[in-house]
């Protein structure tokens, strides 16, 4: 029967790397398409927020996590305890990594409006147009500040001083999607401390096997 607490070890190890190969995958597939013309105002907005993103600190992270997970495979396959320990200090420091890759996203939550404004203007009409389409707005603070561009929802200055500014429904937007990739960044760091405690289970339970090894040595070396 296979010992409950190795197998325990080498499920929470899968879900260590599996994490990896997320965060990886992601950080790549937005590298490649943050910036793509945009085809409405939801998907420009989320590329400017992906311009933002750590992503190559993510990519260095995932990477690290592949090394850490060689390093626990001699451990798993051999008795010695030195690769289990040096995996649980790499683990620890990936979960270092990450929880400051998650801060980062965090705090971008907290100044999003303001840290916006200078990105929504420096894009083109056409993509200032996409979002004010989508998200049923004139302009940024509002339709003069800074001016809004001549759309079917903003069709004239009357109009569009009738109508909200882009900052609030984008603000919201982006804090929702934030909220999302900050709080799997998160799940990660959990994954990682739950792995940690399958470490220190399965490096107790080997020392108490040896302990008892070395007993059952003395005692028939006495007879």
């Amino acid at each position: 029967m296979a010992n409950k607490v190795a197998l325990a070890y080498m499920v929470t190890d899968f879900l260590f790397v599996l994490m990896g190969i997320f965060m990886l995958a992601f950080s790549i597939v937005v590298q490649n398409v943050r910036f793509e013309e945009p085809e409405n105002g939801r998907q420009a907005a989320r590329n400017l927020l992906y311009q933002r993103f750590p992503l190559t600190a993510g990519i260095a992270n995932a990477i690290f996590v592949f090394v850490t997970f060689l390093v626990t495979i001699p451990g798993i396959i051999t008795h010695a305890r030195a690769w289990l320990k040096l995996g649980a200090v790499m683990t620890t420091c990936s979960a270092m990594f990450s929880m400051i890759i998650g801060l980062y996203l965090w705090i971008l939550t907290l100044k999003t409006k303001d840290d916006f404004a200078p990105l929504w203007m420096a894009q083109s009409a056409s993509v200032q147009d996409l979002m004010e389409t989508t998200f049923s707005c004139c302009g940024y603070a509002n339709s003069s500040s800074p001016a809004f561009v001549t759309n079917p929802t903003c069709p004239s200055p009357a109009a569009a001083a009738l109508m909200r500014g882009c900052a609030t429904p984008i603000t919201s937007f982006a804090n929702i999607f934030l909220d999302d990739i900050f709080t799997a960044v998160f799940g990660m760091v959990g994954i990682d401390a739950v792995f940690i405690m399958a470490t220190a289970c399965l490096l107790k339970e080997r020392k108490e096997r040896e302990r008892f090894r070395h007993i059952d040595e003395k005692s028939r070396g006495a007879f």
